[in-house]
């Protein structure tokens, strides 16, 4: 498993949640190696905290004061965070508290450590983190994805399939995040679907056949499981009945094809959704090192029109607009949302990132990419 992930840990304590397979356990073992561990998918453990807490706080007043200690699959066992909360007021201990879900924890309305630990994610692979020799395999990783799971896997396909049963069994049915698993299970490629497109619960809830308010539920457990998040549209004073829709983003590309049983090579249809979708992975990644804007969004025109921008970054007052195309030759009409958008005052920068290889500026300032280019700046942290 590769180990040179762009996370680095906090100097106090913190949460870390990510997907299953994202690797949080393999990392926090190669960050902090000499953290005391509490690993709660091993059985016994969970039993024995489970019936007795108070063998937790045993054994953390056995560790040194202002050390390590990490917490795997936290969110199993949500009132150990009292016990947590009361060793980093008292000895100064610093936890690292991973999961692969914040819902159970919200749920519980459990102590969430009052601001005294940050909250970080880590995602699938983003190219900065691989050890690839020559240039990126586009095409392989929006057919199965990065989570490092898959990745490292001989055959990506097979673990795909057991990973959506996976999440079903463990994340949700052994979680109990929902009452009826089925309607769930049905809900999923409809959401699937749904990448990279703007919100419709409506529509949602008459593909799924469930009721709207189910759908909003299911939405959030998608957000909570980290699978996907709702990007929100850009509002500047809009009036009430102008107001957007968020797009669902999920986290991988190949967990989009799985959950849709979609194994075969890329279509050309699929191409473009998939592409933006890992590109808003990379640029979350990305931001949690480097902390590349104050709010993301999409653009979409007050006009109408489906004149559109894919992602605003906005920083202070400032807005970067970023268009991504899978062309590699575009005209000028595939600019028409980075034209519309530079109508805004506050937008400082309009770039398309694209498959070529030629890095271009227009005359009205609109700058080409190539993907390469793009990558290396996001790398550098000089977007």
């Amino acid at each position: 498993m590769h180990q040179n992930r762009l996370l680095q840990p906090p100097s106090s304590s913190f949460f870390l949640f990510g997907i299953r397979g994202v690797g949080k356990s393999t990392w926090a073992r190669h960050q902090l190696p000499q953290a005391h561990r509490f690993d709660l998918l091993d059985e016994a453990l969970y039993q024995d905290y489970l019936a007795q807490p108070g063998l937790f706080a045993d054994e953390l007043r056995t560790r040194p004061e202002g050390s390590w200690v990490v917490v795997d699959e936290v969110q199993r066992l949500p009132n150990l965070l009292n016990e947590v909360h009361r060793f980093i007021e008292e000895r100064q201990l610093r936890f690292a508290l991973l999961g692969s879900s914040a819902r159970k924890l919200k749920a519980a309305g459990v102590n969430l450590l009052a601001g005294r630990a940050l909250w970080k994610t880590l995602y699938p692979f983003v190219p900065a983190e691989l050890e690839t020799s020559g240039e990126l395999d586009l095409d392989e990783t929006l057919r199965h994805g990065s989570i490092p799971l898959v990745w490292a896997s001989p055959d990506p396909r097979e673990t795909l399939k057991a990973y959506v049963q996976l999440y079903l069994k463990e994340e949700i049915q052994a979680e109990a995040l929902v009452r009826n698993l089925p309607s769930f299970a049905r809900f999923l490629p409809v959401a699937a679907l749904c990448h990279g497109q703007v919100v419709n619960v409506s529509g949602l809830a008459r593909d799924a056949g469930v009721a709207r308010t189910t759908v909003n539920g299911y939405l959030e457990v998608l957000e909570d499981t980290l699978l996907a998040r709702r990007l929100p549209a850009y509002e500047a004073k809009l009036r009430v009945r102008e107001r957007k829709h968020p797009k669902l983003y999920w986290v991988d590309p190949g967990l989009v094809r799985a959950v849709k049983k979609q194994w075969g090579p890329l279509a050309a249809e699929e191409r473009g959704t998939l592409f933006e979708g890992w590109i808003h992975t990379v640029l979350r990644a990305h931001h949690e090192v480097n902390e590349l804007y104050d709010d993301l969004y999409y653009w979409a025109s007050p006009q109408g029109k489906s004149v559109e921008v894919d992602f605003l970054l906005k920083r202070g007052r400032e807005l970067i607009a970023i268009e991504v195309k899978t062309q590699s030759r575009f005209s000028s009409d595939a600019l028409s949302g980075l034209k519309a958008i530079g109508e805004l005052p506050q937008v400082t920068r309009r770039i398309v990132v694209h498959l070529g290889e030629r890095e271009r500026k227009t005359q009205e300032g609109i700058e080409a990419w190539p993907l390469g280019v793009f990558l290396e700046r996001l790398a550098d942290g000089e977007l």
